[in-house]
């Protein structure tokens, strides 16, 4: 691989032209295909869920039934001034002329207009069908009031209230940006007139909220370390250039993606987080590497070795983390599957961009590849380097076992609270606190209680008790009666009958949110007791509706993260045993991997699940940031475990004791990792900015993980533990040597050309760089 890479670095450099103008025309054409790109849309479903199979009997009862995670339903929620009633004349007149409004807003059919009802006239309707029918039936009055209070849509004291409609479309993706914007024009016309006005629902997700740009800022930071690093401006910005346009090409090709599947809004968030993260790093390590072989090479055969080395190391890295994402695609979870496979092709366009991108453009700069200098180098041209690297890993070999332990410890402890991790899907109720979506929630929840938004849709079959209309309106009622009586159940009400009378759906409202862990005990209770109010009423009963789907999803995601974690650890072991020849390595990799990724759970569930320091509100972790920060960490920690060990590893097989090849991997690797470990952070870390809770969580985990691994990990936990095995860090058995194939991380098979030690180390000038016969 090393030689082939070499080859490739080589070729890119010499024939810069083509590879620029390849690359451009490749955005150009992406570019023109994105134009017929769908709108994005968050569909959390998984095949197999209970809530799915209470769906398709739903949709076997009442044919025509929508699916609930696509239904585009919205609801506008309305409010009197404190004191006040929406029925004052005042208050009256406004709500009128907000109804009038919204019925002249795009896409609104017949059946949406028709639903737009002021809420005192809807509920007045409402209440005197209800009394009538409980004549009827000779329903007790107090559980006619009682069913009228859980679906009514003004509030008991008259101040609040809701006006729903579903959008004559499709589906969600289909409401257009244009017809959300209308809507909040004209909730901003009800403000004026003295209402509280805001808008929720899934069809409103596309509200756009203004925030900071936290890519360009990650980005700014990312070129203040390289400028650290390379003392240079150009150098700096090279790493930027290229990862945008990594970041652009995947970016683009999510956009395209959309014409052929569907593709949440989070996607591209992701594949711009790690794009940038990756692209600038795998950039880092390849002009390091370069600028470190130009003290022994001319610049064509200096890009060579650098591909061919560092360039190793990157298709290795890069490999680790396409493999952990794409795994995604194993847990049949298929939004999930789509995040990750879109990652997956950003973090590989990173790589190509590394490999070809960027010695083209060395090509084309020429000796001008780091000028602009802010600082000048001092090159060491003989005897060993003592840099920072060197003094921490002597350090640490004064100590190793008290400051391994001591790192343990620490890890273990950030690790406790993942034990009380509570995981749930985005919901209005848990946007940021200054959206309409989150706003329009909380009023509901004022005006009508916290189970309003989170009702159990409990789908009854009584097609075999139902020969007998009696018996099957009897079956019903036995259902109903059944639901109600469960802990945690505010009403329990028949909401509709087919027309054959032989179907029901059973409407049951929780005492608790969807995001509370009491809404999930009641769904469990739900369904255990399902058997026995099966063979009582002779009918077949589901739950489902959005909180049940949601939590069954998010269930399903947490039993799937073992399996899963499984998988990626097994598969970092094989990896590394390849890379590194040893067992004891990559059992100390695998072992630091699962202690970052439990710390940074567990600081993540303090943080935004426990609201620690008061930094962000209190609210459950989205149900796929485990596994995510499982994929990714794990891709990262090999990064850095490759960058680093392969060092140490070349030194031991050409003679150091086991201690020196620890010194040695810290003397070349520890400043450059460093390095890539800041920019990650600050990359990662900007995006917890954003506006957006899932966008913040998956932000401030990435950098966290980053931290504890590259810093903790990495370069105190791992070196302390080589020192502690010696020369038993190396062992590997004969046998299991030969069936390993060989990979050529660190490129040893290409000749060095009388290169010496000293890659760290860079001269004062942009012309020193090159030697005297290359210029």
């Amino acid at each position: 691989m090393a030689t082939a890479l070499y080859r490739l670095g080589k070729l890119a450099y010499r024939r810069w032209p083509i590879v620029i103008v390849a690359w451009l025309a490749l955005v150009v054409a992406l570019g023109g295909a994105a134009t017929q790109a769908n709108p994005m849309v968050d569909k959390f479903s998984i095949p197999g869920i209970p809530s799915e199979q209470a769906q398709i009997l739903q949709t076997e009862l009442f044919p025509g039934t929508g699916d609930a995670l696509d239904e585009a339903s919205a609801t506008v929620v309305v409010a009197a001034p404190e004191g006040e009633t929406l029925s004052d004349p005042d208050n009256a007149q406004a709500v009128e002329a907000l109804v009038a409004d919204l019925a002249t807003v795009p896409q609104m059919d017949e059946a949406a207009r028709a639903a737009l009802v002021p809420p005192v006239e809807a509920a007045a309707g409402i209440e005197q069908q209800m009394l009538e029918a409980a004549k009827q039936s000779g329903q007790p009055e107090e559980v006619t009031r009682a069913n009228l209070a859980a679906v009514s849509p003004l509030s008991e004291d008259g101040r609040i209230g809701t006006i729903s409609w579903t959008f004559g479309v499709d589906s969600i993706v289909d409401v257009e940006e244009g017809t959300r914007d209308a809507v909040k024009e004209h909730l901003q016309s009800a403000r004026d007139a003295g209402l509280t006005a805001e808008a929720n629902g899934p069809a409103m997700q596309g509200f756009p909220e203004p925030g900071v740009t936290s890519e360009l800022i990650g980005v700014a930071f990312a070129l203040v370390v390289l400028v650290l690093t390379f003392g240079s401006l150009v150098a700096a910005g090279l790493p930027i250039l290229t990862a945008m346009v990594g970041v652009g090409v995947g970016v683009i090709g999510v956009s395209i993606a959309t014409i052929f599947t569907d593709i949440g809004t989070t996607t591209p968030i992701l594949a711009t987080m790690l794009g940038l993260a990756v692209g600038i790093d795998y950039a880092l390590f390849i002009l390091s590497r370069y600028r470190a072989e130009l003290r022994h090479s001319d610049r064509e055969e200096a890009i060579g070795l650098a591909v061919g080395r560092a360039g190793s190391a990157v298709v290795f890295a890069g490999l680790t983390v396409i493999i952990a994402l794409a795994a995604f695609a194993l847990v049949n979870i298929p939004f999930l599957t789509s995040m990750g496979m879109a990652a997956a092709a950003t973090v590989l366009v990173a790589v190509l961009v590394s490999l070809t991108l960027l010695p083209a453009i060395l090509g084309a700069l020429k000796g001008k590849a780091f000028a602009g200098r802010v600082r000048a180098d001092h090159m060491v041209t003989e005897g060993e380097i003592v840099n920072n690297g060197t003094r921490w890993a002597r350090l640490v070999g004064k100590q190793p076992l008290l400051i391994g332990l001591a790192v343990t410890a620490l890890l273990v402890a950030l690790a406790v609270p993942v034990k009380d991790i509570h995981l749930a899907l985005p919901s209005d109720s848990t946007a940021a606190v200054d959206t309409t979506q989150r706003r329009a929630a909380d009023l509901i929840t004022e005006g009508f209680g916290a189970g309003r938004q989170a009702p159990f849709a409990v789908v009854v079959d009584a097609r075999e008790a139902a020969a007998d209309p009696q018996a099957g309106q009897q079956a019903f009622g036995q259902v109903v009666q059944w639901a109600a009586g469960q802990e945690g159940v505010a009403n329990a009400q028949v909401a509709q009958v087919n027309e054959a009378g032989d179907g029901a759906i059973v409407l049951v409202t929780p005492t608790t949110a969807a995001d509370d862990p009491a809404t999930e005990d009641l769904l469990h209770a739900l369904r255990d007791g399902q058997g026995e109010i099966e063979d009582q009423s002779r009918t077949t009963v589901g739950v489902t509706g959005l909180t049940a789907i949601q939590t069954d999803v998010s269930e399903r995601l947490l039993e799937a993260l073992v399996p899963y974690l499984a998988v990626v650890v097994g598969l970092a072991f094989v990896l590394l045993m390849m890379v590194f020849r040893s067992i004891l390595v990559p059992l100390t990799a695998a072992a630091g991997f699962l202690l970052s990724v439990l710390g940074t759970l567990g600081a993540t569930v303090l943080v935004f699940q426990e609201g620690l320091f008061g930094l962000v509100e209190p609210a459950p972790l989205m149900s796929f940031l485990p596994m995510l920060i499982v994929g990714i960490v794990f891709g990262l920690a090999m990064d850095y475990q490759v960058f680093l060990v392969t060092r140490m590893r070349e030194a031991y097989v050409h003679g150091e004791t086991a201690s020196e090849a620890v010194i040695d991997g810290f003397r070349y690797g520890a400043r450059v990792v460093s390095a890539a470990a800041a920019i990650m952070i600050s990359v990662f870390a900007a995006f917890v900015l954003q506006d957006d809770a899932l966008v913040r969580s998956i932000g401030f985990a990435l950098a966290f993980a980053v931290l504890l691994d590259a810093f903790l990990v990495r370069q105190v936990l791992i070196p302390a533990a080589m020192y502690l095995l010696g020369d038993k860090a190396w062992w590997l058995p004969r046998w299991l040597d030969k069936i390993l194939p060989n990979v050529d991380v660190e490129g040893e098979s290409l000749a060095r050309h009388g290169q010496t030690k000293g890659d760290e180390v860079t001269p004062s000038s942009a012309e020193e760089y090159v030697p005297q016969h290359a210029r």
